[in-house]
C-alpha cells in the first residue's frame, strides 16, 4: 500500500496561484498513476488531472485544462498540481489519489482509485 499526504492549500484571491503537493510513502512511487480530485460543498467529487507512472503523460478535465498542470518527481516520491488563474469556482477540498493503472483506463475515465490522501482546503475569494 501507499500513504498520501497533501499540502499547499490555503486562501488566495481570484487570479492568483497555488501549488499543491502530494507526498507518498510506503511503496515504490513510480508503480502508481497519480491523480488530483476536488470536492466543493454540496457537489460530487470531480476529477481534475492524472499523470502517468514514468513517461510524462498527463490527462486533464476540460474544466481545468490550460490553467492547472500536474507533474511528479519520482525521486522525491511527490506529485504536484500547479494551479493558475484561480477563480471562486475552484474553491473545494483537493485530494490526491493513486492507483497501479493501467493508464488507458484512467484516460477513459474508468479508473478505480485505491489510495487517497486526507485532502487540503483551497479557498478562492473574488
Amino acid at each position: 500500500q501507499v500513504q498520501l499526504v497533501e499540502s499547499g492549500g490555503g486562501a488566495v484571491q481570484a487570479g492568483g496561484s497555488l501549488r499543491l503537493s502530494c507526498a507518498a510513502s510506503g511503496r515504490t512511487f513510480s508503480d502508481y498513476v497519480v491523480a488530483w480530485f476536488r470536492q466543493a460543498p454540496g457537489k460530487e467529487r470531480e476529477f481534475m488531472a492524472a499523470v502517468s507512472k514514468k513517461f510524462g503523460l498527463s490527462h486533464y478535465a476540460d474544466s481545468v485544462k490550460g490553467r492547472f498542470t500536474i507533474s511528479r518527481d519520482n525521486a522525491e516520491s511527490t506529485a504536484y498540481l500547479q494551479m493558475n488563474s484561480l477563480n471562486p469556482e475552484d474553491t473545494a477540498v483537493y485530494y490526491c489519489a493513486a492507483d497501479m493503472g493501467p493508464w488507458s483506463v484512467v484516460v477513459d475515465g474508468l479508473g478505480s482509485w485505491e489510495y487517497w490522501g486526507q485532502g487540503t482546503q483551497v479557498t478562492v475569494s473574488s
